[in-house]
């Protein structure tokens, strides 16, 4: 049997499972491919990992995303196959640290206050 590698990536509220196991290159999500699910510019995001490492075409990546959009969706795909990497082979973990795909990005939005329209935003001050 074929060894699989698993890893979880966040980004925003959105969560990717991701799986990987060595293969030809196919690329699953949600049970869809990767050109149907993203468009182009967040795909290319979402595959940094494997275009800086060069091995796009050694791996088979199957991964479920759920919550956020997909930018947020895009970004926790690229976490989590940049983490199921790692745990598939170890010397991955230098290049994909010094690319910051390893470090979790914590940037959430901010929350709405009472007596506010916005997170920041103020209602009209009038003076009289």
């Amino acid at each position: 049997m074929e060894e699989r590698y698993y890893a979880t990536g966040r980004r925003k509220t959105a969560v990717a499972r991701v799986w990987v196991t060595q293969g030809s290159g196919r690329f699953k999500v949600n049970n869809r491919s990767v050109q149907q699910y993203f468009g182009e510019a967040v795909r290319q995001q979402a595959l940094m990992p494997l275009t800086s490492l060069g091995v796009e075409g050694e791996f088979d990546i199957w991964c479920t995303v759920k919550g956020g959009g997909i930018t947020g969706q895009a970004g926790a795909l690229r976490h989590g196959l940049a983490r199921a990497l790692v745990v598939a082979n170890e010397e991955f973990r230098k290049p994909l640290r010094k690319n910051g795909f390893l470090t979790r990005d914590s940037r959430m939005v901010e929350r709405k206050k009472y007596g506010q329209p916005g997170a920041r935003k103020r209602f009209q001050f009038s003076k009289r």
